[in-house]
């Protein structure tokens, strides 16, 4: 299957935004994106980039590594990732899945479930 446009925007999601620089919610999302976490919901390139800094805030070095995916059909963008974390605890890793919604080069709407342990 041939790259998309949604298949490179998933890309630069995890290693511009998760993995990289916060403000690059910026140029990913649109300005009524809404994200969709089990305990709150996230609107805007601004309140996603304080909640992706808050995270990281939270380790002494996080990485994120692409596992399956990026899956587009239609305007839908979903992918499985794993996360290592460091902390003064020791490691920490988890796994999660992403599923967004695509509009305009950007996206609009995030579900995320995310679980610990291997």
């Amino acid at each position: 299957m041939a790259a998309t446009p949604a298949h490179d925007l998933y890309r630069r999601w995890l290693a511009d935004l998760w993995n990289g620089d916060a403000s690059a919610a910026r140029d990913l999302v649109s300005a009524d994106f809404v994200g969709h976490w089990p305990t709150r919901e996230v609107r805007g390139p601004d309140e996603l980039a304080a909640v992706v800094a808050k995270t990281h805030g939270l380790f002494d070095a996080l990485d994120f590594t692409l596992e399956v995916g990026p899956l587009v059909e239609d305007d839908l963008v979903c992918a499985r990732w794993s996360g290592r974390g460091y902390t003064s605890d020791g490691e920490l890793t988890f796994h999660g899945n992403d599923l967004l919604r695509v509009r305009d080069g950007r996206f609009v709407e995030y579900w995320t479930g995310t679980s610990s342990g291997s």
